[in-house]
């Protein structure tokens, strides 16, 4: 007949798969649904094996012998890591305060009085007679360094760091005011004001603008510091090959020390030139006074066995 299924598409149901009426909740039979009598089936939330009182509870694996050491060795370098940082932050904060206390102390020359002790020499020639005499001065602190090292008393090494940053600051600093006289640029205020101001050039490795009292410090805050500190921790560890034996680290010191100064310097003067001021041109200054407590600029040369250089007087 046109129109009816074919006997091949036919849907059979087996004999009994649907027996029952559908009076289930969604026209489900209840068969299908499973038992539904009371206590048949429960919500309550399974009961896992390890919550049962009635049987043994699993011993915990023991931990191998090698990790258990393995996480002693990590706890333990961890502190040591830790205490290590605590003590180089104390250290730096201790050379840097050192250094604070030193630089108002730097005997510093005016040009009238390098004039008179270097004469015929212009501001360049000067300024050159000026970075060599320093770059002999920091070289003669880093080849005692150096011969100091040779001694067996490791535990005396980072004292030695100490004063060889200490001494070659003090050299720098009084180049770089000698530079800022030659090429006229003296930074207004008082001694301890100039002095701030010079140790803030030598952390940043520039000149002083005195025409913009705004672009240098006259005072050392918190980021002041923080610069210092960078400075002396990279002057360490560029001072770290001075510490070889056989008077190889007392060559090493000097050769170190002399190109650091004169690359040093290098950037004062550049950054000088560009706001140079001629002789004739300057304004009367008056003289600089004189520290109470003025720095024997030879003082770490003598203290280890050398003589005072005196080109770093």
């Amino acid at each position: 007949m046109t129109g009816s299924t074919p006997p091949w598409k036919r849907r059979f149901s087996k004999r009994g798969a649907d027996q029952g009426p559908s009076d289930g909740p969604h026209r489900a039979r209840d068969d299908e649904r499973g038992p539904t009598d009371p206590g048949a089936a429960s919500l309550e939330p399974a009961v896992r094996p390890s919550d049962r009182s009635d049987l043994p509870v699993p011993e915990a694996a023991p931990v191998p012998a090698a990790r258990r050491r393995a996480a002693v060795f990590r706890e333990k370098a961890g502190d040591g890591i830790r205490k290590g940082g605590d003590r180089a932050r104390a250290a730096l904060a201790h050379l840097a305060d050192r250094i604070i206390e030193l630089a108002p102390r730097v005997p510093v020359r005016d040009l009238a009085t390098l004039r008179r002790q270097f004469p015929g020499l212009g501001p360049e020639e000067l300024a050159d007679r000026l970075v060599s005499g320093a770059a002999k001065g920091t070289a003669t602190v880093g080849a005692g360094i150096g011969a100091a090292a040779m001694l067996p008393v490791p535990p005396a090494m980072p004292t030695e760091l100490a004063a060889e940053i200490t001494g070659v600051a003090a050299i720098e600093l009084k180049l770089i005011a000698e530079l800022h006289e030659v090429y006229g640029q003296r930074p207004p205020g008082t001694l301890a004001q100039r002095s701030t101001a010079y140790l803030n050039a030598w952390s940043d490795e520039r000149g002083i603008e005195p025409a913009k009292p705004s672009t240098f410090g006259t005072a050392l805050n918190s980021h002041a510091k923080r610069q210092l500190r960078q400075q002396i921790m990279k002057r360490m560890v560029r001072n770290l090959p001075n510490l070889m034996p056989f008077m190889v680290g007392a060559a090493v010191g000097a050769v170190m020390n002399r190109r650091d100064t004169r690359r040093l310097a290098e950037r004062i003067r550049e950054d000088l030139r560009k706001r140079q001021v001629p002789w004739d041109a300057l304004p009367e200054l008056p003289a600089l006074e004189t520290p109470a407590d003025a720095l024997d600029m030879g003082e770490a040369p003598k203290r280890l066995g050398h003589r005072r250089d005196p080109g770093g007087r």
